[in-house]
């Protein structure tokens, strides 16, 4: 196999196109949204259904969160169903998507901030798959997922999106898949129909007025952003996907919410479309 020095612009072939391919984070909530036909999925089901078909679809998902940077790299990921407890029916899914090596390397030499791994025993995980089952029901799109490097401060997430910003232009679709709102222990079962509690809704407002006015410094520093925030991201996994996406943004697209709604309490779905 060639050296990655030897390798350049691989993706040089697929056209650029006239506008930018959106760019979202995606409030993924239960696996079970992968199977069932509800509010949320029949949202992501009409979003891949109106999309220029992308080239393919890198995802940044809260369930692969590693020591350094990783991209996935092989030809054909496989389906993991990360998770217990569920029906036999959520185990039986699959999303048999390629994957495309030939794009990793390039996202490899594209991000100059770290080293990059490309990882062959990953796959897809369900904060990839769950959406993109209703999305692209057809599995024809290349896949790939980016791992979130747990070392690396908010800013320095938010700041490797923006080299991966070039790809937009070239058809590929960039995802992040996490909830902005994401304390499991906290979780009240019988609101899962639909309901937050009061610090819950209130920093989920607050987080999508910081978006929609492109305010994304505080966004970075959430943990000045008070008790509501700590409690709202116990851990920084589901949150992180958002900044990437708004690291994609460039500063004059549109920006428009979708599936804005909290569920058990401590879980927003809320999601994020630019442009």
């Amino acid at each position: 196999m060639a050296n990655l020095s030897e390798i350049k612009n691989l993706t040089a072939s697929l056209p650029v196109q006239g506008e930018l391919m959106p760019a979202f984070f995606i409030g993924h909530g239960s696996p079970m949204n992968g199977i069932e036909d509800n509010e949320f999925s029949n949202k992501w089901a009409d979003i891949g259904a109106t999309l220029p078909i992308p080239k393919a679809v890198i995802v940044v998902s809260a369930h692969w969160f590693t020591p350094g940077t990783a991209v996935t790299a092989m030809s054909f990921p496989e389906t993991i169903h990360d998770f217990g407890g569920f029906p036999k029916a959520l185990f039986d899914a699959q999303y048999p998507a390629p994957g495309s090596p030939e794009l990793a390397v390039e996202m490899a030499e594209l991000i100059e901030s770290t080293e990059v791994t490309l990882d062959h025993d990953w796959g897809l995980d369900h904060g990839a798959w769950t959406i993109l089952k209703h999305m692209f029901p057809a599995a024809d799109i290349p896949v790939l997922q980016l791992s979130i490097d747990y070392n690396k401060s908010p800013k320095a997430h938010y700041e490797l999106a923006g080299e991966l910003y070039q790809l937009r232009r070239k058809g590929v679709l960039i995802m992040g898949s996490g909830n902005m709102v994401h304390n499991l222990r906290m979780v009240n079962w019988d609101m899962m129909q639909g309901g937050g509690y009061d610090w819950a809704m209130d920093i989920n407002d607050r987080f999508k007025t910081m978006i929609m006015n492109g305010d994304h410094q505080p966004l970075m520093n959430y943990r000045n952003l008070g008790t509501a925030a700590l409690l709202a991201i116990p851990t920084p996994e589901h949150y992180l996907p958002l900044l990437y996406t708004l690291g994609l943004q460039n500063g004059k697209e549109e920006v428009s919410l979708f599936n804005d709604k909290a569920i058990g309490g401590s879980l927003t779905m809320t999601s994020v479309r630019v442009g």
